[in-house]
């Protein structure tokens, strides 16, 4: 069984950073696709950041040049790093596996993502 476990949230102060971390278990042997998302209460989750098989990041207009995805293959985990954090980042955030070998690595769909964590909570302050 697929499971995902998000950590590395928290409250923070604008302009404050915090570095989000996700394990996968479960698969084998390949390390999915995975990608970032968040949702704030009364809003629809939305894609944060997606990460292709070749490693080239993909980011929304919003965190673009703020936050950075990344992963360890050996680990088996997924990272958020977020910089410059704003009150409008406050959310909860998900990590997400696309199907082994999906040909959509990096797709912003989140529909085409069929394994999620149970989310962590990143609070921004003004």
């Amino acid at each position: 069984q697929v499971q995902l476990v998000e950590s590395g949230g928290g409250s923070v102060q604008a302009g404050g950073s915090l570095r989000l971390s996700c394990v996968i278990s479960g698969y084998t042997p390949n390390m999915p696709c995975m990608a970032w998302f968040r949702q704030a209460p009364g809003k629809e989750r939305e894609t944060v950041a997606s990460l292709t098989r070749r490693d080239t990041p993909y980011y929304s207009e919003s965190v673009e040049g703020r936050f950075t995805i990344s992963r360890d293959v050996a680990k088996r985990a997924l990272y958020l790093q977020m910089n410059s954090l704003k009150p409008e980042d406050t959310a909860m955030y998900y990590c997400a596996a696309l199907p082994p070998n999906s040909d959509y690595c990096g797709t912003f769909r989140k529909d085409r993502y069929n394994d999620w964590g149970q989310g962590t909570q990143v609070t921004v302050s003004s």
